[in-house]
This record gives C-alpha cells, sequence and structure tokens, in this order.
C-alpha cells in the first residue's frame, strides 16, 4: 500500500497525470494510517504517513556538503555562449560538442541525501561548502520521494531546486489576502520562507515542489555517462526532473534552445531567469574542471530583466537601517516581471542626476534580476513641461538630523544614528555586539522585540529594562531573563575604545575608535574636537574626520551619551597619550614647528618657507604672536605668504584647534625629530602592502568569517569599510558577491579573492620581519 501511494504520489505531483480521483487516494491513505495504528512494528520512515512529523525546531543545524555546491558564471549576451563554446572546444580538443540545456529555475537549491535509498537528510546550498538541516521540511514535500525504487547505490547526493509552482503561489496569495496577513512579492520569496519554517507543519502548507539537475555517487560500469542519462536515471527513479530539457550541438543549438525556452517563459508551469547549459559528457566534465567557484563545463544564460514604461509620480527617500538615504520613485501602477510595481529604487543621487530622472517624466521600469525593480531610464519624447528635477532632503524624513554626503561616496546618510528611529535596531544591534559593549544575548530577534513594542527607542534605554519585563517577551524564559539582565549590568563598565566604536560613528571601526581614544584620552575631548584637531590622529583622513565631527555635531547624539551616562555607563579614561595603533607614549604628539606650518596648507608656504618661518620664531606661540611685517621680515618668505600666515593664526577655528591640540599634548618646537616610535610606524607603513590601504568585504569568504577578515586586515594597518568608492584600494569577494562586486569592476578597483587576501597579508607580515630585523 505504501508503494502504490506513493505511486499516484508522483503521477500526481510531479508528472500531474493522476489516474485515480482524489476520494480514492484519501481512502487509501487512510486505511494507510488505520494498519500502522494496527500494526506500529511495521511503520517505516519511508512510509506516505511521516512526511509531517516532529516537534518544531529551534534552530536549524549546519550540514558540511560532500562536495560544495558551486554556483554557475552568468552570460547576458549571445556574444558570451560563443565564448563559452570556444573555450570548451579548444580545452576539449573537439570541432563540435554536445550540450544538456535547461531551464534555470529560481527557487532554492538543495541537496538530497538517499542512503540505500532512503531519503536521509536534506540540505540548504548555504555558502557553496556548509548548509543548513532542513531534512523535516523536505520530506514535506510530496515531490521528494522518500525511497527510490529500482535498485540505488549504497549512498546518493541528488542536487535540484526547491520551488513554488505559478498556481500553489497564487492559491497561497489568495488564502494570506483572506486571512487579512501579508502576502508575498514572487513565488522565490515563499518557497525560501517557506523552506526555512522551524515547523515543518507550515512548510507543508505551502504546497513546495522540487526538480533535480544533478547527482552524484553513481558509479561502476552502469553508471550514465552523459548529463541527459543521468537525467533519465533519475527520472526512473521518480525523482522530479524538468520535461523541457533539451540535447543540442554547438552553439547554434545552445542559442536555438535559448530562445525557444524564452519563448514558452510566461507559459511554463514555474519561473524561470534563464537557461542552463552543461557539457553533456560527464568524463569530458570532469576534464574541463572548475575556475574559483565555478565550472568551466556549465553556464547561466540569462534572460534579460523584464522591462515596462510607467509615469514617475514623484521620488520619495527612505532611510534605512545603517542610516542609507535611498531616492525611491513613486509610479503609477505597471505590472511588470510577474507584479504589480508601484515603487522603484533610484539607487543614490548620482544615479538620478545621471540618468536625468525628472517628476513627471515616463520612465522605463525593470525588476532587476526579476526581483527588485529599478527605473532604467527616461523616455526623454514624454517629458512634460512641469517635469520637476529631484532635490535631496536637508534633513532626514525620519527623525530631523542633517543628511550628510562624504566627499567621493555616492551614498547619502542620516546623520542622527543614535537617535533615528529608521536605524534604530541596527544602532542598538552594533551597541550590544561583542567588540563593543558585549551584551550577551541581545540578539536579532529580540531587539526587533523590544522596538517594535516601543520597550527601546535608544541604546540609553537598554538599561532601564528589568527581570519581569524581559520574561514576558516571546521565547524568553525567565533564566534566559536574568542572565541579560546581568550582561546588560555588567556592560556599564568598558573601555573608551570599546565605548567609541559602539557609537556606531561612520567610518569609525575598532581601530579608528582605539585611535581616537589614545589620542583624546576622554571622551569630552573627542565631543568638542574640531574637524581640523581631528585629523591630527594618525590614519584618520579629511573623511573620517568629517564623519566624526559630523556625527557629535548633531544634538540627538550628544543627548543619548548623556543619557547613557546618565545610565550609569562609565569607561576607563586616561590622560591622553600615543599617536595611534601600536604607537608608544607620546609617538605622533610631537611634530617641529616647519612641519606644523608645511602641513597646514597655507597659500605660498612650502616646506621651504616654513623652515625659514620656524627658524626665525622658534616656537609657535611666537609666531601665532607676529604680525604680518615681523613674519615678512623673514628672509626668502614673500609678503603674500606672511600675509596668509598670519591671517590663518588670526582665525578663531585655528586657534581653537591649537588649544585643542594642547590639551591632549601636542607640541611643537624648532627643532625636535620625530620620536622613534613615529619613525618605526612610518618605516612599518612604508614596509606594507596593506597599511594605509582601505578594503571592501563582500560575499562569503570560503574559511574566513568577515570579522575575521577584517582584524586580519586591521592589524596589518588597513581599513574595511563597507561603500565600494574611488578611495578603495581592494575589495575582497567570495561568494554571491553582490553590486558590490560590479562596482568596483567599474571602477577599476583590484579584486581579490580570500587566497590572494591572505597572501598580500602575508607578504606585509614578512615585510614587517624583515623590517624589523634590519
Amino acid at each position: 500500500m505504501r508503494e502504490a501511494i506513493a505511486l499516484h504520489n508522483h503521477r500526481y505531483y510531479v508528472l500531474d497525470a493522476p489516474t485515480i480521483p482524489d476520494a480514492e487516494y484519501d481512502t487509501l491513505f487512510r486505511e494507510l494510517e488505520r494498519l500502522e495504528a494496527e500494526y506500529p512494528a511495521l511503520v517505516a520512515p519511508d512510509s506516505p504517513t511521516q512526511r509531517i512529523g516532529g516537534a518544531p525546531l529551534s534552530e536549524f543545524a549546519k550540514v558540511r556538503h560532500r562536495t560544495p555546491m558551486l554556483s554557475l558564471n552568468n552570460a547576458f549576451e549571445d556574444e558570451d555562449i560563443v565564448a563559452f563554446d570556444r573555450r570548451v572546444r579548444e580545452q576539449s580538443d573537439i570541432a563540435d560538442v554536445e550540450y544538456a540545456g535547461e531551464p534555470k529555475f529560481d527557487g532554492v537549491a538543495v541537496s538530497l541525501t538517499y542512503r540505500d535509498g532512503v531519503f536521509v537528510q536534506g540540505a540548504t546550498r548555504g555558502d557553496g561548502e556548509t548548509g543548513e538541516d532542513v531534512t523535516l521540511n523536505l520530506r514535506t514535500i510530496r515531490a521528494v520521494p522518500l525511497r527510490l525504487p529500482a535498485r540505488p547505490p549504497p549512498r546518493l547526493d541528488v542536487r535540484g531546486e526547491v520551488l513554488m509552482l505559478k498556481r500553489d503561489f497564487d492559491t497561497l496569495n489568495a488564502e494570506q489576502a483572506r486571512k487579512g496577513e501579508k502576502t508575498f512579492v514572487n513565488p522565490r520569496n515563499a518557497a525560501a520562507g517557506g523552506l526555512r519554517q522551524l515547523d515543518p507543519k507550515i512548510t507543508a502548507s505551502r504546497r513546495l515542489t522540487f526538480f533535480a539537475y544533478g547527482a552524484e555517487g553513481l558509479e561502476g560500469r552502469d553508471a550514465p555517462k552523459t548529463h541527459s542519462a543521468l537525467m533519465d536515471y533519475l527520472a526512473g527513479q521518480r525523482v522530479p526532473v524538468c520535461a523541457e530539457r533539451d540535447v543540442v550541438r554547438g552553439v547554434e543549438g545552445l542559442l536555438a534552445y535559448y530562445r525557444r525556452i524564452g519563448a514558452r517563459r510566461d507559459t511554463l508551469p514555474y519561473d524561470i531567469d534563464g537557461v542552463v547549459y552543461k557539457v553533456n559528457d560527464l568524463r569530458r566534465q570532469e576534464r574541463l574542471g572548475f575556475v574559483a567557484r565555478a565550472p568551466r563545463f556549465a553556464v547561466a544564460h540569462k534572460f534579460p530583466a523584464q522591462e515596462m514604461t510607467t509615469e514617475l509620480l514623484g521620488i520619495d527617500v527612505q532611510v534605512g537601517r545603517t542610516g542609507a538615504v535611498t531616492p525611491v520613485a513613486r509610479l503609477k501602477p505597471v505590472f511588470v516581471g510577474g507584479v504589480t510595481v508601484t515603487n522603484a529604487t533610484l539607487h543614490n543621487e548620482d544615479e538620478v542626476r545621471r540618468k536625468d530622472v525628472r517628476i513627471g517624466d515616463t520612465v522605463i521600469v525593470r525588476r532587476a534580476g526579476d526581483v527588485i525593480p529599478e527605473v532604467v531610464s527616461v523616455v526623454p519624447d514624454r517629458r512634460p513641461k512641469d517635469a520637476r528635477a529631484f532635490v535631496m532632503p536637508a534633513a532626514c524624513p525620519v527623525c530631523g538630523s542633517r543628511i550628510v554626503r562624504a566627499s567621493g561616496e555616492a551614498v547619502a546618510r542620516c546623520s542622527g544614528g543614535l537617535f533615528c528611529p529608521a536605524q534604530r535596531k541596527q544602532a542598538i544591534l552594533h551597541f550590544a555586539s561583542r567588540r563593543a559593549l558585549d551584551i550577551d544575548g541581545l540578539g536579532d530577534k529580540l531587539v526587533d522585540q523590544l522596538v517594535d513594542r516601543g520597550l527601546v527607542k535608544t541604546a540609553a534605554d537598554l538599561y532601564r529594562l528589568d527581570e519581569p519585563t524581559l520574561a514576558g517577551l516571546e521565547r524568553m524564559a525567565e533564566l534566559s531573563a536574568d542572565n541579560l539582565v546581568g550582561a546588560i549590568e555588567r556592560s556599564k563598565r568598558t573601555t573608551l575604545a570599546r565605548f567609541i566604536y559602539a557609537l556606531g560613528i561612520p567610518n569609525v571601526g575598532e581601530a579608528t575608535a582605539k585611535d581616537l581614544a589614545r589620542f583624546f584620552g576622554g571622551l569630552d575631548r573627542l565631543i568638542e574636537a574640531r574637524e581640523e584637531t581631528l585629523k591630527f590622529v594618525p590614519d584618520v583622513g579629511p573623511e573620517v574626520a568629517k564623519s566624526i565631527a559630523e556625527f557629535f555635531a548633531e544634538a540627538h547624539n550628544r543627548q543619548v551619551i548623556k543619557s547613557l551616562q546618565a545610565a550609569g555607563v562609565r569607561w576607563s579614561e586616561e590622560p591622553p597619550h600615543g599617536g595611534g595603533r601600536g604607537h608608544q607614549a607620546g609617538a605622533g604628539k610631537h611634530a617641529t614647528l616647519a612641519e606644523f606650518l608645511a602641513s597646514r596648507g597655507i597659500k605660498g608656504v612650502g616646506e621651504k618657507a616654513a623652515e625659514l618661518v620656524a627658524s626665525r620664531f622658534g616656537t609657535l606661540d611666537a609666531l601665532m604672536a607676529a604680525d604680518e611685517e615681523r613674519v615678512s621680515e623673514v628672509p626668502g618668505v614673500s609678503r603674500d605668504a606672511a600675509r596668509a600666515i598670519v591671517r590663518f593664526f588670526a582665525k578663531p577655528q585655528t586657534r581653537k584647534m591649537v588649544e585643542q591640540l594642547r590639551a591632549v599634548g601636542m607640541t611643537w618646537d624648532r627643532k625636535t625629530a620625530a620620536p622613534r616610535p613615529l619613525i618605526d610606524a612610518v618605516q612599518r607603513a612604508k614596509a606594507s602592502a596593506v597599511s594605509g590601504k582601505v578594503f571592501v568585504l563582500t560575499g562569503t569568504l570560503p574559511r574566513l568569517t568577515r570579522e575575521e577578515a577584517k582584524e586580519r586586515i586591521e592589524a596589518a594597518g588597513g581599513k574595511v569599510t563597507g561603500t565600494v568608492s574611488t578611495k578603495t584600494d581592494y575589495v575582497v569577494a567570495g561568494a554571491e558577491p553582490g553590486s558590490k562586486l560590479a562596482k568596483a569592476q567599474d571602477l577599476g578597483i583590484p579584486v581579490l579573492d580570500e587566497a590572494a587576501l591572505l597572501a598580500l597579508l602575508e607578504r606585509t607580515a614578512a615585510a614587517y620581519r624583515c623590517r624589523s630585523t634590519s
């Protein structure tokens, strides 16, 4: 009876060709349930009655794939496919290659493991090396066979895609709407969310399906020799495979298949975003091998994103979790890419200007990657006379803080990081993170509850939480509430560097926070520091200095700091010393008067004039007290340069800067040479290929976590930022890198993988060891 029901499941869910009515199937199923209840010893794990079982999980376990689940390189133009075919022919030394073609499903990649024909484990792709154990959820998908019927190998790993058919997606959204619950954007989102439910019963309600696109474990004389034969073998094992697959020859066959599937795209029962070509011969696949993290024998030929025209009604700005302010187009509703689109991203202010997008324009809208709607371009011929240009607001629409944009950066940001409600959750998570105030147990879900319930508006509110309040939150047991209160209390004692880092000042990482703490010694001196003063902190350039000054200029941010102090948060302060990372006491705090003058950008004052002036006056106080006549008496110094020097020191901001620098121990005289620690630091910087360089991390690296990579770069004197710009020196890219990689390539910025990064760090370490020895 189990075998009969499994066969009917296959005919209904895979072949879409049932041979018995639903009522008869239900009768068979109830009879099997009765028999198993009467003879419990005969219940088998692959029984159709066992598809939904077990209590909800608290989290998914990790599964390491026996062989990595690699991604495919993408191709968008016919020329890319011609080049792909040429490379395969050259590397295979044959004139005419046979390829297997199949649709590229828009779903979630998974691996199914069968032992002696029984399904025992299923995992998501994850980062390609390690995925999440979703076995219980995959068992609920009736298209997935729980037992393979025809003498399978001892172990078989089936690779494929979990997705939701269009009809089931429409049914699901109709049910969601009827219940007044949130509807889903597209079938892929619904499938991904359904597969990662901790309760398998919810997964079962989503009516997901599965299609295989590969397998491993078939060996010996009878093993399939081609990919198409492998798919036929899986179909014989009742594993769902795509009916639209085909075998073609040469580049002409590939492009014909692409056009054929593209013409049927809208009529297919599932969403696809392209087609996949694979060399059909499995032995030839093995010989071709892999490059980076993608196979040489396969490529994904993506369809063009679907586009429509509509009217742009207005441009609003949205403030993201990190404070990024993004222009968003409000559109006259248009159906594109399978959904009705009313808003589309304009990315940033520069993009609005570059595309010359104006309110009232007719625009072309595309669902980039079939997911994110974006305004591609304007239709100039349809521009109305009253079309209006977009102006980025000066104040955040959420909190009223100033919107600032660093030079060389594309993204504008709200400066009210500690106060802005749009950034609230991210700011609190950062404040509580391990390298900041280290509040153990304060994770994403708990912060979501605290903010959504209005219990926490700023980081200072964390210190008003008590055990009864926390115990009343979802999934917060009394013991863990007690632990969290203790962790919050312990976080009241910290270091100045950690506290500065916890504030989440843009462009201020851990290393810079330590430099600031060493330089200023106390928070009050840092808060009052002018932008020009901040530039004297080693490794703090103009942009970082501007970010720091703008952050503390916001009254909202200063008020949150006062509230934290009132709540009892304290940090260890000490007399200011040390110029920066790796410097000893006093390093970076002494300079010659000539060095100070030459570095201030005073018109007409270069190194030579600075040396002459310093030799005449000797001390900074004497020079600041001099008038134009006295300075112009210095041989070799022009009247214009003398006037510029006097005007520079007459400025209130200059005098304030000098006062602040003196407060942290900065001194100047005629002949003081740079102290030995500073000289050593300069030598280390010259010996280092990393020191002073700006890195951006994107994607998932094979071995290092992002925090580990960041720590190693900063330990070598580099800086890690989150945005790719013209000031970026390297982009380190892992799996699924996203838009940062594309931007780096557009700007011509060197891109490193993990191995190249580690090699660069090792060269830096070797150079430092050599310098230290000498």
